[in-house]
């Protein structure tokens, strides 16, 4: 089958490599149909991410057709149209009983994780030996392990481009704003506008009816989308540097809470710039240090964003005198979701192709990379099409190529 791999930072490229098959009972063989690239696929792209191997195939958001099954699996058949979650749980552990699945307890042998953390969380798909070393999704079939809790019948009703963003960013960014504990008539923070942050602003404005949403990234584009289709108001730190000034004159008392959808890549000052590129520090602290200025004492902040490691100046004074509540969203338990979530997007309240700006074929993935990486105007997320795809539903973006 056509894969993409990761063979170095910066490096992918598309290579046949064998078809999955089953070795576990509760093994199912998909045929891939939809596939992505996501914001946290950059960190692979980059190389940030601990124990990622010459040859692994990268993408952790699919959905496809049930294509084999193994002797346990009760939950889908042959032919059945299914949404693979990005992580992996088995579904019988203390954590999975508490369906907190990306908690897991048995499907993540990484020993550096465990001595890193104190403790190993999920497997994730396609995203490193540091979280199981599975197999991605960005390819023409995949292997979900634990099908009876890993996978998500998808209703006729629902097409393809609104279903695939099940696998992750639909539910991730959900919970994200429950997690946090966003309440009606707050006035909430959102830092990052990739599409867990646009997410997360749709849900505030039409679920959790947020009564202001403060967006702050620095493409005008996301910003834009965010204003028009949601009522948020935007700040581009390009042209307000001091983002905590900005906040203060559009809210004078502060936010009642905010959430980080940026994440540690993004630098802004030269200290840590210079510490990020020598290894000083993994993660920089300056978007929660704005986060924790900028929310009302005993408010909350939830992390979304990919968080790795170590960090450097964190503002701990702030988040203890102000009694501020800092919740580590983790990686999403995005199955105890999948029911609320889909039930709002069959009822429109949610809409996931808001976001859906360009559709490729999977042999351009490599390309898709650079284009998403280097935030190209007007790319948000993309659908990537295998041979196994429906055409396009009306009203999506056709397919096209990345160099176009």
């Amino acid at each position: 089958m056509l894969a993409c791999v990761w063979l170095g930072k910066e490096s992918l490229e598309m290579q046949e490599v064998p078809v999955p098959a089953i070795t576990d009972p509760e093994d199912v063989i998909i045929k891939i149909t939809g596939t992505t690239v996501c914001g946290s696929d950059l960190h692979l792209y980059h190389g940030e991410i601990l124990q990622l191997k010459k040859g692994d195939i990268m993408g952790h958001e699919m959905m496809g057709i049930v294509d084999k099954v193994g002797d346990r699996v009760t939950k889908v058949k042959p032919g059945d149209r299914v949404v693979a979650a990005f992580n992996v749980a088995c579904g019988k552990c203390d954590y999975c009983k508490k369906q907190l699945y990306t908690s897991c307890d048995t499907t993540n042998d990484s020993t550096f994780q465990e001595k890193l953390y104190g403790m190993r969380i999920a497997g994730v798909m396609g995203y490193s030996h540091f979280v199981g070393g599975f197999a991605g999704g960005q390819a023409e079939y995949g292997r979900i392990l634990f099908a009876n809790t890993n996978l998500i019948k998808v209703p006729d009703s629902v097409p393809d481009e609104k279903a695939l963003f099940l696998s992750d960013i639909v539910p991730t960014s959900f919970h994200a704003v429950w997690d946090t504990g966003c309440q009606e008539n707050e006035v909430i923070g959102i830092w990052g506008l990739g599409p867990i942050g646009l997410c997360a602003v749709q849900w505030l404005r039409n679920v959790f009816k947020a009564a202001r949403i403060i967006v702050i990234d620095d493409v005008p584009e996301r910003l834009h989308l965010a204003q028009i289709h949601w009522d948020a108001e935007p700040i581009n730190f390009r042209e307000d540097s001091d983002v905590n000034k900005k906040i203060f004159e559009l809210v004078p008392g502060g936010l009642d809470r905010a959430i980080d959808c940026a994440g540690f890549r993004y630098t802004k000052s030269l200290l840590h710039k210079v510490e990020h590129a020598v290894g000083l520090e993994t993660d920089s602290p300056e978007v929660l240090n704005e986060c924790l200025r900028a929310v009302k004492k005993f408010g909350s902040i939830g992390i979304i964003a990919d968080y790795a490691a170590y960090t450097n100046h964190f503002l701990v004074g702030a988040l203890m005198e102000k009694g501020i509540r800092l919740i580590g969203c983790g990686q999403a338990p995005i199955q105890r979701h999948w029911e609320t979530c889909l039930k709002h997007i069959e009822s429109g309240l949610f809409d996931p192709t808001t976001i859906l700006t360009n559709r490729y074929p999977l042999e351009t993935t490599p390309e898709v990379y650079k284009r998403f990486d280097q935030k190209d105007a007007g790319i948000i997320k993309v659908f990537i099409e295998t041979k196994f795809s429906n055409k396009p539903t009306t009203g999506t973006p056709a397919l096209s190529n990345p160099d176009e």
